[in-house]
């Protein structure tokens, strides 16, 4: 353009010489483009050393985790500003204040006053970060004075000019962390400690089952028989995708939700925005991954952690959403074209375990954890083995050559702190419904097991469905509970298994102690055996043409939340009567399973006997995907209509409804992909879940 002049605009060419013109297209660029892409002048590593010393800067703010977050976080300023922006930053600070770092003094209607930023206001609330990075969320009628400074709360600089060209060299360079890095030392001030997060502070909902043992039993009480028809809607906070799945994380008042590849730190009382940190699709992965598909985020200290769609794990700053590091899971993975990532991962002491997708597609499952702090990797353990090592005699035939066995980690397990062990169940052998090259019972898929904490080693496991030719996969979550049982304090572990049999096991061993069916529709077998295995009924292996079989492949329950009662003891899940025709493929790839119509219930069952108590029909194609909640004595579940409801712990009468249009009768995908969840916040107990493309969060009046 400076070349040949735009004349129709009446500006003129230029002949310069190249080099000139180069310089001067340089210069141009260099207006408008990243810090980074600059090539500032001075010696980085200098104003390295001035930033985390004599100039203090990183007293308020933070660079790669290292700092005080109690400032705008500089991690990404050289991608994000040019030159000249940051330049006149450090020079006249006073010129823009970054938006929600405006200094500000709160002064409570209850007494006491904060200072730090205001991050949000509005007419109705404020959302305060003080001066220790904590956030202090109020409604405008509890704040009896608010008094804004002028000015930034940055001083201006008063570096010599040296200092000033290391500095400025030092933050052009910044663009972020680069995957694998390791990343800081783990902070606790101001974050839940791992003791909160076992144990967690009333009120607050840590991590995606709310207690590590995968039981969505809250104490909390203020919601109750009596009062549960008041709830109204208090706030609606959309995410651009079509169908959420994730479960809401809350601590100290601040809730954490995801969409694909992003996360949002949210006002859990008002649902206001506090941070937002989001990267596009990655574009490398397939099945749910590729959709968007992301069920929440652990927490820990300061950090948040999330997966991405191509199995990556991501460690977020807890007050700024800044990225601290990023591990590629894929690492050491031989075949990495069908792993990607969907579960919310799971805090165990200073480690975080996450799990992969990819097992209806064809990979080799594993499960992986990773210190929390520096997102090193500190155990594996795959789920199946290669051919020719230990367990690979339970694959005979090409299949696990060829495709790796499948036994995906997809969901989110669950951990005992008194044995210091990590439940996780497995997901289905591949190739699903063709077991020609795969005989014999294809070890570890459809397992439960049970891995050292600390190590990852096995201690035992159970297989749910020996040489699975339905896709019964075994991800269900794993509930842990401590009782009386028969006469003996056990500690249990409890699943709902999608092949239609109600399993309690003694988690310190492994002991079957009861395997119940709590489906009518089940044809497969005749019960579970007194060695654990399915005594199974012939002749209903999938063929060519077709066989039916009950529970069909969507299973008798799934991923589906549940929960016990400390009162009535009873366990309640969601239920699936249906039964589906399994066509064996001609190949390894595999075909549609057509269903009989099926209808869905809410039950309530006897963990002694297995036996249903009561149960609540449902009305729709029996293709949703809701949980419970016990909270209170009320039994929150995602009804099949699209509707959320509550019903009596101990009788399942009918207490309240909304209708969400959660429901897969509309044809349109929208159908139920989450379980409700509860928090406090202001003194207050407050009801969330996603439906749809929204978080809903319901209260008392």
């Amino acid at each position: 353009m400076i070349r040949d002049g735009v004349p129709a605009r009446g500006m003129p060419a230029f002949a310069l010489p190249a080099a000139e013109l180069d310089a001067l297209t340089a210069l141009v660029r260099s207006f408008s483009a990243p810090a980074a892409e600059s090539g500032a002048p001075g010696d980085r590593a200098a104003g390295e050393r001035y930033f985390f010393g004599k100039g203090g800067c990183a007293g308020c703010h933070m660079v790669m985790g290292r700092g005080n977050a109690s400032g705008p976080d500089l991690s990404v300023i050289g991608r994000e500003m040019t030159f000249g922006e940051i330049e006149e930053a450090v020079r006249r600070p006073e010129v823009k204040i970054k938006p929600g770092y405006q200094r500000a003094t709160v002064r409570l209607r209850s007494g006491g006053s904060m200072r730090g930023y205001l991050r949000n206001e509005s007419r109705y609330n404020v959302q305060l970060q003080d001066l220790n990075g904590r956030f202090h969320l109020h409604a405008m009628d509890e704040i009896a004075e608010l008094r804004r400074d002028a000015g930034s709360a940055m001083p201006a600089s008063i570096c010599r000019a040296e200092e000033c060209r290391d500095l400025l060299a030092f933050l052009s360079s910044l663009s972020g962390v680069a995957v694998g890095a390791k990343g800081p030392e783990l902070e606790n001030e101001g974050g839940p400690s791992f003791a909160q997060i076992t144990k967690p502070i009333a009120g607050d909902w840590p991590g995606y089952h709310g207690d590590q043992t995968g039981n969505r039993h809250s104490p909390l009480t203020q919601i109750h028989p009596g009062n549960v028809k008041d709830l109204v809607l208090k706030w609606i906070f959309p995410i651009n995708h079509n169908v959420l799945e994730l479960t809401p994380v809350v601590i100290d008042g601040v809730m954490y939700v995801t969409g694909p590849n992003q996360v949002f730190a949210l006002d859990a009382r008002s649902g206001r925005t506090l941070w937002h940190y989001a990267r596009p699709m990655s574009g490398e992965s397939r099945g749910d991954p590729a959709k968007g598909t992301n069920r929440g985020v652990a927490a820990l200290g300061d950090r948040v952690f999330l997966v991405t769609d191509n199995a990556h794990l991501l460690a977020l700053h807890r007050v700024t959403g800044q990225l601290l590091w990023e591990t590629a899971m894929s690492e050491g993975v031989d075949d990495k074209r069908n792993l990607g990532n969907t579960a919310a991962p799971l805090v165990v002491n200073d480690l975080v375990v996450a799990g992969i997708s990819g097992g209806d597609l064809g990979m080799r499952g594993f499960l992986d954890a990773y210190k929390a702090s520096t997102g090193e990797r500190a155990w594996r353990f795959w789920t199946t083995p290669k051919p020719g090592e230990p367990l690979s005699e339970t694959w005979q035939g090409t299949a696990l050559a060829e495709f790796g066995g499948g036994a995906a980690t997809w969901m989110t397990g669950t951990f005992d702190a008194e044995t210091n062990t990590v439940f996780w169940g497995t997901g289905n052998p591949y190739p699903a419904m063709n077991g020609d090259e795969r005989k014999g019972d294809n070890l570890y898929s459809d397992c439960m097991l049970a891995l050292d904490a600390a190590t990852g080693k096995l201690k035992w496991y159970y297989q749910f469905t020996p040489h699975d030719l339905y896709d019964w996969d075994g991800g269900q979550t794993p509930l842990l509970l401590n009782r009386r049982y028969r006469g003996r304090e056990r500690k249990l572990l409890i699943q709902a298994n999608r092949n239609g049999f109600l399993y309690v096991l003694d988690r310190t061993n492994g002991e079957l102690l009861l395997a119940e069916k709590f489906v009518d529709r089940l044809n497969w077998a005749k019960g579970i055996g007194k060695d654990g295995r399915p005594i199974v009924v012939p002749g209903l292996e999938p063929t060519h043409d077709g066989t039916k079989v009950c529970p069909n492949v969507l299973g008798a329950t799934n991923w589906p939340s549940m929960a016990v009662h400390p009162e009535t003891g009873w366990l309640y899940l969601m239920a699936r009567e249906a039964c589906g025709i399994y066509r064996k493929p001609p190949s390894w790839n595999g075909r549609e399973i057509p269903l009989e119509p099926g209808q869905m219930f809410l039950r309530a069952l006897d963990l002694e006997t297995g036996k249903r108590v009561w149960e609540v029909p449902q009305i729709g194609p029996a293709d949703s995907w809701g949980g419970v909640l016990s909270t209170g004595g009320v039994i929150f579940f995602g009804e099949d209509s699209g509707a959320l409801g509550a019903v009596d712990a101990r009788t399942g009468k009918d207490l309240w409804h909304i209708q969400t249009n959660a429901s897969a009768a509309l044809g349109d995908g929208h159908s139920w992909r989450s379980s409700p969840m509860t928090f406090m916040a202001g003194g207050k107990q407050f009801l969330a879940f996603a439906a749809g493309p929204n978080i809903l969060c319901f209260g008392l009046p």
